[in-house]
């Protein structure tokens, strides 16, 4: 279907035990992780408190792949200092919660990072048709964010496909980035069909019922088909 190098997955963390995250860490990372997704939350844009610089420096500590920092929190330019720490950190802030968009995402360029902007599912895709060019990904998010274990909203999909046209069309460089409730079935093999090119997995890959290694090797073969 896809090539495994076209395809990117990245564990979310905040599905992790965090008592015995380091380890969790670098056994994803082992077992064949792309990117270490990293959400970060302040209980003001979304409801939930996740963690703060001191856990994302144990996380980048245990892994040599890049870390897909989500930043789910109001005006993230003022803490962009404590997360981005390295230049393979990718930082992701939302439309929805940066006053000055455009301003933002050049800030975390002229760092050296990558940058994305996620859009929640009630945002249009129009919040980032203005800051596109300047994107390494948009990150379309497939339930309303805060909480892992939510289910995947199919109308994400048409969203991922008409985002894909405009890039495309614009022959801009961003990839499509999916996260929430993306699993080793119909929503990793349609994400990707409709233009995906970087899965993030929570609760599919840290879970009770299989090894990390079985549930990569899950998620990894159910993209390739």
């Amino acid at each position: 279907m896809v090539s495994k190098a076209k395809v990117l997955i990245a564990p979310s963390v905040l599905s992790a035990d965090f008592a015995d995250l380091g380890r969790q860490v670098r056994e994803v990372t082992e077992a064949g992780a792309d990117l270490i997704h990293v959400d970060v939350m302040d209980g003001v844009f979304v409801p939930a408190i996740s963690f703060g610089e001191v856990v994302v420096d144990a996380i980048r500590a245990n892994t040599d792949v890049p870390l897909n920092i989500h930043l789910m929190i109001q005006e993230p330019e003022n803490l962009l200092s404590t997360f981005a720490k390295v230049e393979t950190d990718q930082i992701l802030v939302h439309a929805e919660a940066c006053s000055h968009l455009h301003r933002t995402v050049s800030r975390i360029k002229d760092r050296g990072n990558q940058v994305g902007v996620a859009i929640n599912p009630g945002t249009s895709i129009s919040a980032v048709e203005e800051v596109l060019p300047l994107l390494d990904m948009v990150m379309v998010m497939s339930v309303n964010p805060g909480a892992s274990g939510q289910s995947f909203i199919p109308q994400s999909l048409d969203k991922i496909r008409r985002l894909k046209a405009i890039i495309d069309q614009a022959e801009y460089s961003a990839q499509i980035e999916v996260d929430g409730g993306v699993k080793a079935d119909w929503t990793a093999q349609d994400s990707v069909k409709a233009g995906a090119t970087i899965l993030v997995a929570g609760s599919a890959i840290f879970n009770d019922r299989q090894s990390i290694p079985e549930a990569m090797k899950g998620m990894r073969g159910c993209i390739l088909g």
